[in-house]
């Protein structure tokens, strides 16, 4: 893989080239990324969607829209640092092609803030519950009417394909969906294959999947134009565009070090551990003074933070540059914190944040109601759609189907185009409006 391609400005139904010298600097493509998104109503939906702790009633827990923003700006440092580094080793990409160090940082904040776009209500949770309706429930009728790659999709259902459909579907009027530049939406692939098959290999590429079959087509189109290198030619399967190397970094250090404060000022987690934990990997840049002249738990344990993400952003910059070559080949196998000299402090932290946060009888709790509303939506929806489709609907599935969106394809002769439909509608919601849709199914609400 070459930067020339990876740094793409082209966009869904582009017929002329867009060249990084003619570009508006006052508004660059890159940024024009970051707006798109920003102002979706997709994104919209972030703010009321599980991060950590699901419908929580306090003022200070992250929400997946506060999270978003936190991993770009963390995304916008590592970018703009790599880009810096990467420029002063490649110069050409500067004197011939006119590109910056901010634009590296534009594309991974860009990325970085859509990464959890296609993500459903109530947290990872909500991926499993859609999937387990598929696998386990009422869905698994369908599974003998789809290819095995179709069912796939539904049966682990996931929230980087669905980002990527929401970024890149088409729709009347809003043909190319958010129309990003192919830059942004290869780094914002942290997982590009199919499906199917499961895990191929232990490499970091193959932990998920990245796209549904809807968006195959659309997926090719762009990792031809950024010159991704293919991993298979039996199944659809690329190296990650470099710049997701950082996005993934982005994402792991906020979710590992703001998840643990969350649990922290929660009173999930002592405070002793946060100064405990976090020692190694600030040591060197923490001034004890600094830390006891703090009044308040909220504020100590928000210094450690600022102060453990910079070593972490650091730390990811040298690794990146350390592995640039593996890393264009695709030979580069795993997440660069991975490489990390603070792992086994990170690995620590996680621990203790899966015992005393995800773990805990709050979240779980709420992940079980999150659970039951999500299949009463999806057995009500489906079964609307597929007897209506076949002209043997009753009188409430017509009503049901009155109280769907119009880009919900009802009509559609594909089984998966319109399962499909009906969890992308689902994953848009938002906790509170799933629940309320789930009390108007159930009568309880009106």
């Amino acid at each position: 893989m070459n930067w020339e391609q990876l740094l793409s400005l082209k966009r869904f139904g582009d017929t002329n080239k867009r060249i990084r010298k003619e570009q508006d600097e006052t508004r660059l493509g890159f940024e024009v990324d970051y707006d798109r998104v920003i102002f979706s109503s997709e994104f919209r939906s972030l703010q009321d969607k599980t991060q950590v702790i699901p419908l929580s009633q306090t003022d200070f827990v992250h929400t997946r829209l506060t999270h978003s923003l936190e991993v770009s700006v963390v995304g916008r440092s590592l970018g703009r640092r790599v880009g810096q580094k990467l420029l002063e080793k490649h110069p050409h990409l500067q004197s011939v092609h006119g590109y910056q160090a901010n634009d590296f940082g534009a594309i991974v904040a860009a990325a970085a803030l859509a990464h959890d776009i296609g993500n459903p209500p109530f947290g990872h949770s909500g991926e499993k519950a859609i999937g387990e309706f598929f696998k386990t429930g009422n869905g698994k009728q369908f599974k003998s009417q789809l290819t095995e790659k179709e069912y796939q999709d539904l049966c682990d259902f996931e929230g980087n394909a669905n980002g990527f459909k929401i970024l890149t579907e088409s729709r009347a009027g809003r043909q190319g969906g958010l129309r990003l530049s192919y830059a942004t939406l290869g780094a914002f692939t942290k997982y590009p294959k199919e499906s199917l098959p499961k895990k191929p290999t232990k490499h970091i590429a193959d932990k998920k999947y990245g796209f549904f079959q809807s968006e195959k087509e659309a997926f090719v189109d762009v990792a031809n134009e950024l010159g991704l290198v293919k991993r298979s030619t039996k199944d659809l399967s690329f190296s990650r565009h470099p710049l997701a190397f950082l996005v993934e970094a982005a994402d792991d250090i906020c979710y590992t070090i703001i998840d643990f404060e969350d649990g922290i000022n929660l009173g999930l987690i002592q405070e002793e551990f946060a100064l405990e934990y976090l020692s190694k990997i600030i040591r060197d840049n923490i001034k004890p003074e600094n830390y006891y002249a703090l009044s308040t738990k909220e504020d100590r344990v928000g210094y450690l933070r600022a102060l453990a993400i910079g070593s972490l952003i650091n730390e990811a910059v040298d690794i990146f540059m350390k592995h640039e070559d593996a890393i264009l080949s695709g030979d580069f196998d795993c997440a660069l914190l991975d490489k990390s000299k603070y792992e086994a402090q990170i690995n620590d932290i996680i621990k203790i944040s899966i015992e005393n946060i995800y773990q805990s009888t709050e979240v779980v709790d709420k992940e079980i109601a999150g659970y039951g509303v999500i299949n009463t939506l999806l057995n009500t929806y489906t079964s609307a759609i597929n007897n209506c489709f076949d002209n043997s609907g009753s009188n409430y599935d017509k009503l049901i189907l009155k109280g769907l969106p119009k880009t919900i394809q009802t009509n559609n002769s594909s089984l998966y185009s319109r399962l499909s439909s009906v969890c992308y509608y689902v994953s848009l919601l938002s906790d509170s409006k799933a629940i309320l849709d789930y009390k108007k199914i159930k009568g309880i609400s009106f």
